[in-house]
């Protein structure tokens, strides 16, 4: 099964298993304190090292639980990147963030088992699936190096090493290379998804994410270049793909045919690259712009919506609306991670086995699913002064 197959199967099944099923609104941990999410986390997390990892040496995982045996040995890259941001958001937990320290460096290893010192552009970067002697590699997604380039400017915002600044610095180069230069195509410019010959596709999840990991750059090394890079896929982005209300649809094709739906991380990025401009230029419309979003997707999304939306997209959502919080002040943005979280543990876990299943009628549980639900109860354990550090 193709990565795009597999992560529209799993995206589709959690819209279709929350429409059929409905939600239960429960608030009664939505007022807890750290130490109990930091307990939830720490239970997701279990159950997700005794579930899904291949326990073979390489510290990678398996894809889904119960294995079939057609599944691939290892994970796509883009499953095994929010494992790896699941366990740096458990290392800056409040009190009991130190015992993730040696896991970190065990993600942050396996991490190159999907690297690639070239590729189609010329510029080296994560492959979608691990490499030789792992697996056979694959296509390169310009939004699953975004990722990992977020993770590392995060890593770096609490442990000041070089290794993960400079590998965010090269992952930008790849992202880069990735910009749409044929003024012949329709709405020309943009970043492409993907290396793969099958999509030429520019996304709002290839641009913004890219926009945000160049602000971080830039905050990082006072380098103009980071800076321009960024507001050109910012300024594509909202031209092209931003609805008049400040939503942001998916993405749009050579041809011009734009795909409209509204994925929660698509709204979230956008309010994280805003928060950044804001911070950089001190212009206040960048922040004004980024709580117009924010407040619109949540409108949008109403009371149930984001129970419908994917959890892996729905922690990426959060966190840049904690990183909003983090300058705009309140706190009704954590409120709404903890409400959301607490009916998620309601309603979607399986106490026996810990894991969380969100498709209706499938027995199996995605790597990816548990490690976005590892990131929400993390970072809900997290103190609000760090909140600055997200994305």
């Amino acid at each position: 099964m193709t990565r795009r197959r597999r992560w529209f199967r799993t995206a589709t099944a959690t819209i279709l298993s929350a429409t059929l099923l409905g939600w239960v609104g429960c608030d009664s941990a939505a007022a807890a304190g750290g130490s109990s999410w930091a307990q939830r986390a720490a239970q997701t997390d279990a159950a997700l090292q005794s579930h899904f990892a291949a326990a073979d040496g390489s510290g990678l995982y398996r894809e889904q639980y119960p294995v079939e045996a057609t599944d691939n040995t290892y994970s796509y890259e883009w499953p095994f990147s929010q494992e790896h941001v699941a366990t740096l958001d458990l290392t800056a937990m409040a009190g009991n963030g130190d015992a993730y320290r040696s896991a970190l460096a065990d993600r942050d290893a396996a991490q190159m088992h999907y690297w690639e010192d070239t590729s189609k552009t010329g510029q080296a970067g994560f492959a979608s699936g691990a490499v030789p002697p792992y697996a056979g590699g694959g296509d390169l997604f310009y939004d699953d190096n975004e990722w990992v380039g977020l993770q590392d400017v995060q890593h770096y915002a609490f442990f000041h090493d070089t290794a993960s600044l400079q590998q965010a610095r090269t992952i930008f180069a790849l992202v880069e290379s990735g910009w749409d230069t044929d003024s012949s195509h329709a709405d020309p410019g943009g970043v492409f998804w993907t290396q793969a010959p099958w999509s030429s596709d520019r996304n709002t999840v290839s641009n913004m994410p890219g926009a945000e990991l160049g602000l971080r750059l830039y905050q990082l090394t006072g380098n103009d270049e980071y800076l321009q890079w960024a507001l050109r896929m910012y300024h594509w982005t909202n031209t092209y793909l931003q609805r008049p209300d400040g939503l942001y649809w998916d993405h749009i094709n050579l041809q011009g045919d734009v795909e409209k739906t509204i994925w929660s991380y698509n709204q979230g990025v956008p309010v994280g690259v805003n928060v950044l401009l804001f911070q950089i230029t001190h212009e206040h419309s960048y922040l004004a712009e980024a709580q117009r979003i924010a407040q619109a997707s949540l409108a949008f999304y109403g009371a149930s919506g984001l129970d419908k939306q994917p959890p892996y997209f729905n922690s990426i959502y959060f966190k840049n609306l904690l990183l909003l919080q983090s300058v705009a002040g309140g706190n009704t943005y954590r409120q709404q991670l903890a409400n959301y979280a607490d009916r998620m543990w309601t309603t979607r876990r399986d106490a026996a086995t810990g894991l969380f299943h969100f498709a209706a009628g499938d027995p199996h549980v995605q790597m990816i699913e548990q490690a976005a639900m590892t990131q929400v109860f993390a970072v809900l354990a997290w103190r609000p002064t760090d909140y600055h550090r997200l994305y």
